[in-house]
């Protein structure tokens, strides 16, 4: 595309346009943030002509990523779809790893068009609550930090934890990147007079990188193990073992968008489709109960 040449935008007449990185976000291909990287990076294409951050695009419009075709109003895989999954300690939160790593995609189910996203990352010796969707708008308000959604954690803890050290957690720390705590604290009631290994389950507010452990770490604690136990208002059911998924439900999807501060979806189409499947995997994440547990 001759760089002084006008970007394919048809907002001034025709059919009704959008931003381009939203088109793509929506359809799953990642994030708008991670979007606008490919689109400035030359691998996305509106009818042949290179796109620039910027563009509009109809549904009338060819999109192309990445050498492949965008297909827009496609049925099942256009619906709006969650899964949470059961992140277990050694997985990276990555699509492919150059050392051979086992990630976080490997067990999901497959789309037959677009991706999961991945909201938020867990680091790689964190378990716990790690959300999917294919719809890119949903895990931009899910992960920007406007949306102010809560995160809880359990905790394992090394060390003598005096009401100090609780009170300097929640009551902020500076960090290398700026101040940082816990919106809540709460002991576990398991822990046992005397040991020195203590659980803990804390809350924050935002999600930066090892954010749980350095908060410890400040206060000469050391953190042995860590679990992300909710997002939002998701937990993890019971029957979801380690290294399992879940498809959340039409009542639980609502409740996520209301958190992220969207409307909530409309009726799906394929309703029936998907809560049967979901019925089908709940009897076999259930039944696998029964067999024997791998250590996590």
């Amino acid at each position: 595309m001759n760089p002084d040449s006008p970007s394919p935008d048809h907002s001034t007449s025709g059919p009704p346009t959008e931003k381009l990185q939203k088109v793509l976000a929506r359809a799953g291909y990642g994030s708008r943030r991670e979007l606008e990287k490919e689109i400035a990076a030359g691998r996305v294409k509106v009818n042949g002509a290179l796109a620039k951050l910027g563009d509009r695009v109809s549904a009338s419009d060819i999109i192309e990523i990445a050498g492949k075709r965008l297909r827009q109003g496609g049925p099942e895989d256009d619906e709006l779809r969650v899964l949470l999954y059961n992140k277990p300690e050694g997985e990276i939160c990555t699509r492919n790893d150059p050392e051979g790593r086992p990630t976080v995609f490997t067990k999901l189910p497959r789309l037959k068009h677009g991706r999961w996203i991945q909201i938020g990352r867990l680091d790689i010796n964190t378990s716990g609550a790690l959300l999917f969707t294919n719809n890119g708008d949903l895990a931009n308000k899910l992960m920007h930090p406007s949306s102010n959604i809560d995160r809880e954690y359990l905790v394992r803890v090394r060390g003598q934890v005096s009401e100090d050290i609780l009170n300097n957690l929640k009551n902020g720390v500076e960090l290398e990147d700026g101040p940082a705590k816990f919106s809540d604290i709460a002991e576990s009631p398991h822990n046992e007079e005397g040991n020195h290994h203590l659980w803990f389950y804390c809350v924050l507010m935002e999600g930066r990188n090892r954010e749980v452990r350095r908060l410890w770490e400040s206060q000469g604690v050391q953190v042995t193990r860590l679990k992300r136990v909710r997002y939002g208002n998701i937990f993890i059911p019971s029957h979801v073992r380690t290294g399992q998924w879940l498809e959340l439900n039409d009542k639980e999807l609502a409740d996520l968008c209301e958190t992220a501060g969207m409307p909530a979806p409309k009726k799906r189409r394929f309703k029936q489709k998907l809560e049967a499947q979901r019925e089908r995997h709940i009897k076999k994440l259930r039944a696998s109960r029964s067999g024997p547990r791998k250590r996590k």
